[in-house]
């Protein structure tokens, strides 16, 4: 197997952060387990939120999390590959709509 930048064993230390900022990762994790309960939002649609996020900002690690997170919590592959979609869709149209940025620019610095 071929070694790659990201180590999927690394995700398993994410809770060593906190051992050069005990302060700031502890308000981190507190604030990252009250996000994720059960409120307005299941657990079950906020881990389907996260794996969309997780694809958007292409965090391996995220998906990783998510992807077993969303397994354990029943979501379907079609679940997922959908929400998968649902971010892709809101990250082009965010691009594409940053184009109309582009076409001012344009116009304005060709007058």
């Amino acid at each position: 197997m071929s070694k790659t930048y990201y180590d999927p064993a690394d995700l398993r230390k994410f809770g060593k952060i906190t051992e050069w900022s005990e302060e700031l990762g502890k308000k981190f994790f507190d604030y990252y387990g009250k996000v994720f309960e059960e409120g307005a939002l299941s657990a079950r649609e906020k881990s389907l939120i996260a794996l969309a996020v997780s694809h958007v900002v292409k965090c391996p690690y995220c998906i990783d999390a998510y992807t077993k997170d969303g397994l354990q919590r029943g979501i379907t592959k079609e679940e997922m590959m959908e929400a998968v979609h649902a971010g892709a869709a809101i990250e082009s149209g965010a691009t594409l709509v940053h184009g109309v940025q582009m076409m001012k620019k344009y116009d304005k610095l060709s007058m």
